[in-house]
């Protein structure tokens, strides 16, 4: 079984709110946001090699960053982000029945292709398994053996919502679990070291 991951990224203008104090205006806001959702997808993108990894694509309403051209865009089908990954899974069964559906947030910047390698590796023994973020209550990537037991529950808390629905916890390097959800996160990660474009944008922000 290969793992097909399915990163959702939001528009620009809408995610990451909470780093605006990080910015000192929208133009650099929207900047940041974009370094850091194509590091995560660089990062994912490097592992596609691999035997692990059939491919890599992104489920999105309207796109302000150019995907290369390796990473399919498959649509926002609306109802929220589980509502969406949920549909998009489904239409990543429909092409490619034989493999698993990794759903992964789109703001680790500081991710690097080895350990999510390792994790992914771990998660084959799995028929659906979670990694939880720094923060301990949510969750940075879910993983499923088939498309229909996916069951995401990202939000408030989703790190207990997909334990208590029966998903496995894997022990996971830092730099997967290292998501940006405000100006703290970001430090953490720059400390990890992140990818060039975030560095280069958040070195002179935080």
């Amino acid at each position: 079984m290969a793992w097909r991951v399915l990163v959702p990224i939001k528009h620009s203008q809408v995610a990451k709110r909470r780093l605006q104090g990080a910015t000192r205006s929208q133009d650099d806001h929207m900047q940041l946001v974009h370094a850091i959702q194509l590091d995560t997808l660089d990062a994912v993108l490097a592992v596609t090699t691999h035997p692990l990894v059939g491919g890599l694509a992104v489920v999105a309403d309207q796109l302000t960053i150019a995907l290369p051209a390796q990473i399919e865009q498959l649509p926002d089908a609306g109802g929220g982000l589980n509502a969406a990954l949920r549909a998009a899974a489904r239409e990543l069964a429909v092409r490619y029945p034989d493999d698993g559906v990794v759903a992964m947030v789109g703001d680790l910047p500081a991710l690097r292709p080895a350990d999510l390698l390792s994790v992914l590796a771990v998660a084959q023994a799995h028929e659906r398994s979670f990694v939880r973020d720094l923060q301990g209550s949510g969750t940075t990537l879910l993983a499923a053996s088939s498309a229909d037991r996916l069951d995401p529950q990202f939000g408030p808390d989703s790190a207990c919502r997909h334990l208590r629905s029966g998903a496995r916890e894997l022990p996971a390097p830092l730099s997967v679990r290292c998501d940006v959800d405000s100006v703290e996160d970001l430090r953490s990660c720059l400390a990890l070291g992140t990818g060039l474009l975030t560095a280069q944008l958040a070195s002179s922000l935080v």
